[in-house]
């Protein structure tokens, strides 16, 4: 029963967070720290409709139950290719805040689908 709990709520983060992410790559023009940001880790401004797309795949992945699994692959790529830009950038400290976002979608692979009916 806790399990399922906790699995809910770390679903219900990851999933906000993927869509959360989603407007903000969308929208990235009204956050001028967020685009700085994007830039200094050496994503073009053409790709970010592609991180949008992306993470909203991902989001949609994460609900479905029979893709839950994909999703949090998925998730958890994008998560170390963004670890992996920040280190070649030199910004340590977007790759160390990174690392928990990392380690959510792994916990939730453990856990598994908190909404399955066995």
């Amino acid at each position: 029963m806790a399990k399922n709990i906790v699995s809910a709520a770390l679903l219900l983060i990851s999933v906000t967070l993927s869509f959360k992410h989603a407007w903000d790559s969308v929208y990235y023009k009204d956050n001028p720290g967020s685009a700085k940001m994007m830039e200094s880790l050496g994503v073009s401004q053409t790709f970010m409709p592609y991180m949008a797309a992306l993470a909203i795949v991902i989001g949609i992945l994460l609900i479905i139950p029979n893709t839950f699994f994909l999703g949090n692959m998925l998730n958890a790529q994008l998560i170390v290719i963004i670890i992996g830009l920040a280190l070649r950038a030199g910004d340590y400290r977007i790759a160390l805040i990174e690392i928990p976002f990392l380690v959510m979608p792994l916990v939730l692979i453990w856990l598994k689908y908190p909404f399955k009916i066995s």
